[in-house]
């Protein structure tokens, strides 16, 4: 592993890029993961940023680059929203409006945003951010193609802990792959990457580059990675924040609960541990534990034919006829019209 040098002091890069670059293949692509914190309740400042991330990596001849989770809109960390069983607060909701105003529509002008990004630098893009919809969050991964395009998304299926209070549930129509000419991407996020029946239908779509958008830092994410890898004979792209408490609100706007005293401004509270893993389980680039930072590997994409003849989930190691999964993939929801919507209704009774 090698530091790209950093460039005149005119364009000097906000980190240098950590590059681990494989050898040559007839397919090679080029990946990025960007372990970097947001501008906490501040969408058009994290836009910005995650723009000068993007043509950072460009520069460096990336592909494809992933994002963490909740990069756009923020993972509100050490936050409780006010909530005990049985009661919220006040401020706690006050919290929550705060943070619904940081998130983004889908569609709407951010994604338009990131589209350009994505167009601009001529990469395929995976980022991690809030989507609002009406007065409910979801944890969400968009797509976009290296023309400016949105893809789609990936809402998060099953928020974890105290992450169910602010956050909904995504349903199973938003589980994509993308064929793309750079490979199939998709995507899970945090700890559902550890849902083995999630895992498996994105296996089953024929993944080979799944990203894993994460908030989990700890040593023993490391061991799911390799093991989605070697698991699902895919390229594993992780990506997470490296954030201090400096780059949260100050108290009493922000409050980190549980701790007797506030971290200091320069306490770490999120150290990353970004990494990029072949089908073989080998790690080709991190994990990160240093700071910001561009995360780079070379990708062969024959690998994943190498580690299919080993080991196919959905293929030769199958056995459909003892065990085998259904997916739920139509849009859920909790209102269905058999007319048109009450809204309609009431304006063409005015006419």
């Amino acid at each position: 592993m090698a530091l790209v040098p950093s460039p005149s002091v005119d364009n000097e890069p906000l980190f240098a890029e950590v590059n681990m670059g494989g050898e040559s293949s007839t397919i090679t692509v080029r990946a990025t993961v960007v372990q970097a914190s947001t501008v906490f309740y501040d969408t058009p400042a994290t836009l910005d940023k995650a723009e000068r991330l993007l043509a950072e990596a460009a520069s460096y001849g990336t592909q494809l680059a992933v994002f963490p989770e909740a990069f756009i809109g923020g993972y509100p960390r050490g936050s409780t929203f006010g909530v005990t069983i049985g009661n919220r607060t006040a401020k706690g909701r006050d919290e929550f409006r705060k943070y619904h105003a940081s998130a983004i529509e889908v569609p709407g002008p951010e994604v338009d945003r990131l589209a350009a990004m994505a167009g601009k630098y001529k990469v395929y893009l995976v980022m991690g951010v809030i989507e609002r919809d009406g007065y409910t969050l979801y944890c969400t991964v968009l797509f976009f193609d290296s023309q400016g395009q949105y893809l789609g998304k990936h809402r998060k299926v099953m928020p974890t802990a105290l992450e169910r209070v602010i956050w909904g549930f995504g349903d199973g129509s938003t589980i994509p792959v993308f064929e793309t000419p750079i490979g199939k991407i998709g995507a899970a996020i945090c700890w559902e990457n550890r849902m083995p029946l999630l895992r498996t239908a994105l296996y089953a779509k024929g993944v080979e580059i799944y990203c894993a958008p994460t908030a989990d830092s700890r040593d023993v994410w490391q061991a799911s990675m390799i093991h989605i890898a070697l698991e699902g004979g895919c390229f594993v792209l992780s990506a997470n924040q490296f954030c201090r408490r400096k780059d949260y609100p100050p108290p009493p706007k922000y409050v980190f609960a549980g701790m007797e005293d506030d971290p200091s401004p320069e306490t770490v509270v999120c150290s990353g541990g970004s990494v990029i893993i072949s089908p073989s389980g080998s790690v080709l680039a991190g994990p990160n534990y240093d700071g910001e930072a561009l995360i780079s590997a070379d990708l062969d994409l024959e690998e994943v034919v190498r580690a299919k003849f080993d080991f196919d989930v959905v293929g030769h190691y199958s056995r459909p006829e003892i065990l085998s999964l259904i997916v739920q993939d139509n849009p859920m929801s909790p209102v269905c019209f058999t007319s048109p919507s009450p809204s309609m209704k009431a304006e063409s009774s005015k006419r």
